[in-house]
């Protein structure tokens, strides 16, 4: 893997897009793992201002730490870079009190997770609104055409997306090159949405590197004779996961009314 061209390549890609747009510079969500701190620091280098937000929400220390440290690293480096805190738990907690609630424990805790996410995209955008900014989307490869691991109009709700078409493990070599702080590129990753420490491989089932190779097989159209018995299950998984979030992947569709209905 050539980083150091990738790097440069994203880098202008970045430029060249906010120049064309018209914006000052760049918001992107930090929330203390690798493809946020790798996706705000590529956007430091373009020599924009990079605004970089925090937005806790009933957040484990661990993540508000790492966090933390990244851009107070990330300031230090670049004095265009700037780091916004906004506690988003009181208005997790209000909203959470003003809706419906409903009886059924697994969907009750799924929807709060995405509620969270989407949150933090309306306070991104509103962000990026006053300072005639772009969100920058941090979403990997395997996460946004793979299993679809995001939040629709959440996570997933960004302007544009510097990383998408690098493997989470890419990423790593990338944020290694990039000085991201060692205890961003040591831990576990997470989507911090459920309030603990619970990681992206528990609740998917599989790690990034097994789901990277079940992507592969797919794309070159593996079948499952000569899988190992872990294997397939990965296969499997991947494979459940892809196909239930296509409406995350694909565009929204539009029901088209023959035209000589409407004349």
């Amino acid at each position: 893997m050539k980083t150091q061209k990738i790097a440069e390549h994203i880098i202008e890609w970045l430029k060249t897009y906010a120049s064309k747009a018209g914006v000052k510079g760049f918001v992107v969500g930090v929330s203390g793992g690798i493809d946020s701190a790798v996706t705000s620091t590529l956007c430091a280098l373009t020599g924009l201002p990079t605004i970089c937000v925090e937005m806790p929400i009933h957040q484990h220390p661990d993540q508000v730490n790492r966090a933390q440290e990244h851009i107070a690293q990330l300031s230090k480096r670049f004095e265009h870079v700037s780091g916004q805190r906004v506690d988003l738990t009181q208005s997790f907690d209000v909203f959470k009190e003003t809706v419906p609630n409903t009886d059924n424990d697994f969907l009750l805790n799924l929807t709060l997770a995405n509620t969270r996410a989407r949150l933090r995209m309306t306070t991104l955008y509103y962000i990026a609104g006053i300072n005639s900014s772009l969100v920058a989307g941090t979403g990997n490869k395997v996460e946004d055409f793979g299993v679809g691991f995001y939040t629709k109009y959440g996570d997933g709700g960004v302007d544009l997306s510097p990383i998408a078409d690098l493997m989470k493990s890419e990423v790593f070599a990338l944020g290694a090159y990039l000085d991201v702080p060692a205890a961003i590129q040591n831990a576990a990753p997470t989507d911090g949405l459920f309030g603990d420490s619970r990681t992206d491989e528990d609740q998917l089932g599989a790690s990034y590197d097994e789901l990277e190779w079940a992507m592969k097989q797919k794309e070159e159209g593996k079948n499952e004779d000569h899988f190992t018995a872990r294997e397939k299950e990965v296969f499997l998984i991947y494979s459940k996961l892809n196909g239930a979030n296509q409406h995350k992947m694909n565009p929204i569709p539009v029901c088209e009314i023959p035209k000589q209905w409407k004349s």
